[in-house]
């Protein structure tokens, strides 16, 4: 009997509930349990483990996390040991590979597939939420406020679902104002940063843009890797709003660029702001101050303080 799984998902949150879903329902519960991050540690450590009997019990689960961090090239030897392992599984052992994302054109990934049990896990955000406080009356826009200062994040609404239900666990009724008052909300990384920034610019609130351009600094985001990032989000703006005429799924748009759903969704609340010919503009504009900042003595932050105005 085989007890080899592969996971994929980027919410690390959504990935341990299935490992524990499947430790418990492969009888592994009692089972010893060693993890190996990829993005830490040797692939020979894992093999070490997987080729020796426990001392303790009989039975042992190995988790061999981040997989797409290993690079195949160098690690040919020890991936041949690995897949030869698993032409022949110990009972005993209990293996589960998980993946933020997969390149599904490498050999690797493909064997992989081939040798473990594959499954990718996805979430909708809102209906996670709503069950998380079911039995509890939300006012109107309390689960789509929870879900974006969450930024998605499962195993972050979970975390601000236990806090809401204690805080309102007498009344059971939470509020706009209850989760304002709660849940911190989630800053992300530079791209989110990025998306909320260009959001601004987008509304035409020169105020408010000049405000969230200075407190970005604040984050010692300079001037380069900012217009970087604005040429991102702008890019994704423009493949967006070229994809949107093709199809109206999220998804599918989300599978051809790589990118989440969610991040398509919130995307497309800011194309109808912009024409194909403005967004090629402004991404040449971007291209140009990148230029002049690298090639002259001209002040970064004075470029994107007047990109900034030009463009609000």
């Amino acid at each position: 009997m085989k007890h080899n799984y592969l996971l994929e998902s980027s919410d690390e949150y959504l990935i341990s509930l299935k490992i524990d879903e499947i430790i418990k329902k492969e009888g592994f519960s009692s089972a010893v349990k060693n993890e190996y991050d990829m993005e830490e540690v040797e692939f020979s450590s894992a093999l070490e483990d997987i080729d020796t009997y426990g001392l303790f019990s009989d039975k042992k689960v190995i988790i061999i996390s981040h997989i797409e961090a290993l690079p195949s090239s160098e690690h040919e030897k020890e991936i041949d040991h690995f897949f030869q392992y698993l032409k022949n599984p110990l009972d005993t052992t209990l293996v589960i590979v998980t993946a933020r994302k997969l390149n599904n054109t490498k050999k690797m990934v493909k064997q992989l597939k081939k040798e473990l049990e594959f499954i990718p896990l996805s979430m909708n955000a809102l209906e996670f939420a709503k069950k998380e406080l079911d039995g509890y009356r939300l006012e109107n826009g309390v689960l789509k406020k929870l879900v974006s200062d969450c930024l998605e994040d499962i195993g972050r609404i979970h975390q601000e679902c236990v806090k809401l239900k204690i805080y309102r666990e007498d009344e059971k009724s939470i509020s706009l104002d209850d989760v304002s008052l709660m849940v911190v909300k989630k800053l992300g990384d530079s791209r989110d940063l990025t998306f909320e920034f260009v959001r601004v610019l987008a509304s035409k609130d020169k105020k408010k843009a000049l405000e969230m351009y200075h407190e970005l600094e604040k984050y010692s985001i300079e001037a380069i890797p900012l217009i970087g990032l604005l040429a991102s989000q702008f890019l994704i703006m423009y493949q967006v709003k070229i994809l949107e005429k093709k199809t109206r799924l999220n998804q599918e748009i989300a599978d051809i660029l790589g990118e989440k759903p969610y991040r398509i969704q919130k995307t497309r609340e800011l194309t109808r702001y912009y024409s194909d010919s403005e967004l090629r503009h402004i991404l040449r504009e971007l291209a140009d101050m990148d230029l002049k900042i690298k090639s002259t003595d001209v002040d970064g932050s004075f470029l994107v303080e007047l990109f900034i105005l030009k463009h609000c």
